[in-house]
């Protein structure tokens, strides 16, 4: 029985420019990649989530904001609420493209809660950034607290597994306080990189206490390092809480060639962690997992971890070669060769020096973490 993927022609209109690394190109290279593949997605298209639906995430200021930025009316204070800056600049439609792709993930989740469907799909979304009263980090509204709002109004707990080299900082703050949901954010440490949060302390407040995790890892961090804390952290906190249900933001920006972060994930390790992320929803949450994507600046790695994603979840084989015509396209449109394989080639990137120091220090901070939540585990 094949995993249900939910996708809209619509969320291409999320766009922050061609010069903007947030590129809805990745999802046009996945789709063609698939398809050429012989593997096109079935793909549900869900409704266009509603201002309501937003509201039940975001304050009436910021969301009041985001329409009137899309419409072209000149507020004085819209930076004040992230819109118009760097990261996150204002496009003619932004609320609107915004509201398909909140409309994806939770329509996603609607499925789930519906007993709909087990595992489900979201090939977009993954606004991890956004808050309550802030865009932020390429994020406009966070599709993933609104989905997980959706799943804890029904009465499910919800373990929320971010897997993105960026700290997932606005769906732990949304959900802070929240004694039904488990956040557990795996990202480069925000010593070292945006937006700076995501240190061991941050375990929740009040009811929450204890149900937010977060493992800053150190740069050049390598599979071996990162599968071994992933485990070493994530399993005895789903044993504890035993979730109704997972859901998994699948950012590929941990991949080594991409251009915003150091870590070093080639696209066996993200292997990997598919399985064993399909391992531990099967193991403590009655198989039931909403996977979206998120970050991934690299065209080449992200088009190619999450054709994995897609194949590894509607269990079809792996290709050893990608298609010369999808090479050719897409390589002759973007101006330069491009991967031929699905798994990154042998000796992707210079060997890392410090290799036994970084483990040893992400070994030491996966211990710290689980010393400071454990003693709230009751």
């Amino acid at each position: 029985m094949s995993v249900p993927v939910f996708y809209s022609p619509h969320y291409l209109e999320y766009n922050f420019g061609p010069q903007h690394p947030f590129n809805p190109m990745r999802l046009e290279m996945l789709l063609d990649l698939l398809g050429t593949l012989g593997q096109a997605p079935l793909s549900v298209e869900p409704p266009q989530a509603t201002r309501e639906e937003v509201r039940g995430v975001h304050l009436e200021a910021l969301v009041r904001r985001v329409e009137a930025a899309s419409h072209g009316v000149p507020l004085p204070d819209l930076a004040a609420y992230g819109l118009g800056t760097g990261d996150t600049p204002i496009f003619p439609g932004m609320d609107e493209a915004t509201r398909w792709l909140v409309g994806g993930t939770l329509e996603a989740a609607r499925w789930i809660a519906r007993g709909e469907a087990r595992e489900v799909l979201q090939l977009g979304g993954g606004l991890h950034h956004a808050q309550a009263d802030l865009a932020s980090g390429f994020c406009v509204y966070n599709d993933l607290s609104i989905a997980i709002r959706h799943l804890s109004s029904q009465g499910l707990r919800v373990a929320y597994v971010d897997i993105d080299v960026h700290h997932g900082d606005g769906v732990q703050w949304i959900h802070y306080e929240e004694e039904n949901v488990l956040t557990f954010s795996l990202h480069e440490s925000g010593r070292y990189l945006f937006p700076g949060t995501g240190q061991i302390h941050e375990i929740g407040k009040a009811a929450g206490t204890g149900r937010k995790l977060n493992l800053p890892l150190e740069p050049f961090t390598e599979d071996g390092s990162y599968l071994e804390v992933f485990q070493m952290a994530l399993e005895p906190a789903l044993r504890w809480f035993r979730p109704d249900v997972m859901v998994i933001q699948g950012g590929a920006d941990a991949h080594y060639l991409d251009p915003l972060a150091e870590l070093l994930l080639t696209t066996r390790g993200y292997a990997q962690l598919f399985r064993l992320l399909r391992q531990y929803s099967a193991e403590f949450s009655g198989g039931r997992a909403l996977y979206t994507l998120g970050g991934g600046y690299n065209l080449d790695s992200s088009s190619r971890v999450w054709a994995l994603l897609y194949l590894s979840l509607q269990n079809q084989p792996l290709p050893d070669h990608l298609p010369e015509d999808w090479l050719r396209r897409w390589g002759t449109r973007l101006g330069h060769f491009l991967t031929h394989t699905l798994h990154d080639p042998e000796g992707g990137y210079a060997e890392i020096p410090r290799r036994l120091e970084i483990e040893a220090r992400n070994r030491q901070v996966a211990a710290r973490m689980l010393e400071t939540v454990r003693p709230y585990w009751r």
